[in-house]
C-alpha cells in the first residue's frame, strides 16, 4: 500500500499528485480573486473614462461570454474583450456605486459558483439596494471564458435603474 508522501516511480509523492489536482481549482479561484479586486478599483475609481479597462483584460480570455438576464439595464450577451468593455461602460451608467460586500465561493470546481452581497445605489434614482447575485463563472488558461449572473430580483434592479417619467 501506498502511503501519502511515499515516493512514487516517478519520483513524486501522491501529495504531489494531489496538489497537482487541485492545483486548476486553486488557479481559477485566484484568478476570479483577481478578477474581482480589479472590478473593485476600476468601479472606484470611477469606471469608463476614469479608469481604463486595461486592469481588467487580462484576467478574461479574448472569447469570454458574459450572459446577462435580459430585463436588466445592461442585460444581454457580450462578448470578447470590447464587449466586456463595453458592459462595463453600460454597469457604469446604471450604477452611481456597485460595492461587493461579501463572497461566499459555493463550488471551487469549474465552473465555479460565487455569491455575492452587493450594495448599491442607481444614478437614475438614487436608491439604494442590497442584493445578492449568484454567478457560475468557467476559467479555462488562467482566464475567465464565461460568466452567467443569476440576480435574486432583476425587476427591483431594473426599476431602481430606471428614471421616472416625468
Amino acid at each position: 500500500m501506498t502511503q501519502v508522501g511515499a515516493a512514487t516511480p516517478i519520483g513524486r509523492t501522491l501529495m504531489d499528485r494531489e496538489v497537482e489536482r487541485c492545483a486548476p481549482e486553486a488557479d481559477a479561484i485566484a484568478v476570479l480573486k483577481g478578477m474581482y479586486e480589479a472590478e473593485t478599483r476600476f468601479l472606484a475609481a470611477g469606471g469608463p473614462g476614469k479608469a481604463g479597462f486595461d486592469t481588467l483584460a487580462p484576467f478574461f480570455a479574448p472569447d469570454v461570454v458574459l450572459h446577462q438576464a435580459e430585463a436588466l439595464p445592461y442585460g444581454g450577451t457580450w462578448r470578447g474583450h470590447q464587449g466586456m468593455e463595453r458592459f462595463m461602460i453600460a454597469m457604469s451608467e446604471a450604477w452611481e456605486s456597485f460595492e461587493m460586500v461579501e463572497q461566499t465561493f459555493l463550488a471551487v470546481e469549474n465552473p465555479i459558483v460565487v455569491l455575492t452581497q452587493v450594495r448599491a445605489r442607481a444614478r437614475a434614482t438614487g436608491r439604494q439596494l442590497e442584493f445578492p447575485i449568484l454567478q457560475t463563472v468557467a476559467v479555462d488558461g488562467g482566464r475567465i471564458t464565461e460568466v452567467r449572473p443569476f440576480y435574486w430580483d432583476t425587476a427591483e434592479v431594473a426599476d431602481a435603474c430606471t428614471a421616472p417619467k416625468t
